[in-house]
């Protein structure tokens, strides 16, 4: 039951950092939820590596703290970007 959490949490975190880095990257995006949401939990996984790697903190200290969620959504912001950049590529 406590997995269950997990996910859930994950899927709305991912969602709201995915959602938020969409609002922040200029243009459209023609994505879906489920594609805001992957890019959401992806981005949270980027940013919690880049604050680890820079403030050497990690998910012992907390699991929901306002750099975390802040993190989620640079690191949401990061793979938007790169999903625009390579992504269209593969489209043409």
């Amino acid at each position: 039951m406590h997995i269950l959490g997990l996910i859930i949490s994950l899927l709305i975190i991912g969602l709201i950092a995915g959602a938020i880095a969409r609002l922040l990257v200029p243009g459209k995006q023609n994505l879906s939820i489920t594609a805001t949401i992957v890019i959401g939990v992806i981005g949270s996984f980027v940013g919690g590596f880049l604050g680890y790697l820079i403030f050497h903190k990690d998910a012992n200290d907390g699991f929901f703290q306002p750099s975390g969620i802040i993190g989620s959504v640079i690191g949401a912001v990061i793979v938007l970007l790169l999903w625009i950049r390579f992504g269209s590529r593969s489209r043409v």
